[in-house]
């Protein structure tokens, strides 16, 4: 056996569905506490981004028309590059840049729901940012539940996720362009489309990663998190 085939050998023994129970156990306790630790970065970030009028100003300049496509489409490419990062690389210190670069987009990309948040609520909007978090949380977990439990591979989502987002985002680009408003449906639907992807993301924490790969991991549980709690939230700013 050459020393290709033995470090073939050795990168598909670390696949975490390979491990030891006890490994495996350490993996998930890791992906999740830099979970916990991204959004708690994430409301940081977004405290210090409303007390800078001029970001705050410019973030809400973005939210018409062209201005609004404009940013979808830099938030796009900006966490496309930042996922690109964290799995293309061992490098921990790459790894670690490229969730804090997803976790700074994802807290301007949220200006201007959460500012929507505090002026419909007489309390600053913290009832309604509440509600959004603990309904968010509550069905991530259950859905994350049923991956840890059962150990079933929903890797076979990603076909359907995949044309889900894109004709998501094509009804988005023509809302915007023609001026008619997608409503609460589309919100319920985007809604369980992020619930597919939060199954599809735990599924490849447990069967795709490798042992080292815990950051990247959780970048993917995080980006699903928070595509759940913006539609989530948006829902609530409806009623």
């Amino acid at each position: 056996m050459d020393i290709t085939d033995q470090s073939t050998q050795m990168q598909q023994s670390t696949l975490i569905f390979d491990l030891a129970q006890d490994k495996k156990a350490a993996f998930y306790r890791k992906t999740y506490t830099h979970l916990a630790l991204a959004v708690l970065l994430f409301i940081l970030v977004e405290m210090v981004f409303f007390q800078i009028p001029f970001l705050l100003k410019f973030a809400l300049s973005l939210t018409q028309g062209w201005l609004w496509l404009a940013m979808l489409g830099g938030f796009m490419f900006v966490t496309n590059y930042a996922e690109k990062m964290a799995l293309g690389t061992k490098d921990k210190n790459k790894q670690y840049v490229a969730l804090l670069i997803y976790v700074a987009a994802e807290a301007f990309i949220f200006i201007p729901l959460v500012f929507i948040a505090t002026q419909i609520a007489g309390d600053g909007g913290s009832g309604i940012l509440s509600q959004a978090a603990v309904m968010t949380i509550a069905l991530f977990a259950g859905l994350s539940g049923i991956v840890l439990l059962t150990k079933k591979d929903f890797s076979f989502l990603k076909s359907m996720l995949s044309i889900g987002f894109f004709v998501a985002l094509g009804l988005i680009v023509a809302g915007t362009l023609f001026g008619f408003n997608l409503g609460l449906w589309f919100s319920a639907g985007m809604v369980l489309l992020a619930s597919g992807s939060i199954l599809y993301q735990t599924s490849n924490m447990v069967h795709k990663y490798e042992e080292d790969q815990y950051v990247a991991a959780s970048l993917g549980l995080f980006a699903s998190l928070m595509l759940l709690f913006w539609y989530i939230l948006s829902i609530l700013n409806r009623s």
